[in-house]
């Protein structure tokens, strides 16, 4: 059986879809505007990868039409998107508790940083001695592929 405040959700995101109001415009705007220009980012991508699709556009007016169309109406859906108020409330407690985080210094980084690239290094030394070991190893023992099996 079907949820009823499904429904209702679904028909809120369509009614909404056309609404020109604004659900708690000042509130959570960095999260939003990130959100909107990433969001905003793939629509742009997928109208340009469009834009060379031959079997959808074809040849003529369509070859330009169609994705600016797709364009507008991707920005357009992002831009409801982000003031949905259900999404908008989630991206404003998003931005609520990125607020909350105590942030390292830069020292701290730089040292955290060093230790992660010396600790690589020390890794890939050791994967690359172990590597050599084992194939000159084989090699000795006979064990092994051959390049060219003829």
């Amino acid at each position: 059986m079907a949820n009823p405040s499904n429904k209702q959700s679904t028909a809120g995101y369509f009614a909404s879809f056309f609404s020109l109001s604004l659900h708690k415009p000042k509130q959570g705007m960095v999260v939003r505007q990130v959100t909107f220009a990433v969001f905003a980012i793939i629509v742009l991508f997928a109208s340009y990868r469009l834009y060379y699709y031959e079997p959808i556009v074809g040849e003529g007016n369509g070859k330009i039409f169609i994705p600016i169309g797709f364009l507008l109406a991707g920005l357009w859906a992002t831009f409801r998107l982000v003031y949905y108020p259900r999404f908008a409330d989630f991206l404003i407690s998003v931005e609520a508790e990125m607020n909350k985080v105590s942030w390292p210094s830069k020292p701290e980084i730089v040292r955290s940083s060093l230790v992660v690239i010396v600790t690589m290094l020390i890794l890939t030394a050791a994967l690359f001695s172990f590597d050599t070991a084992w194939h000159l190893l084989f090699d000795l023992l006979g064990v092994g592929y051959q390049q060219n099996p003829s």
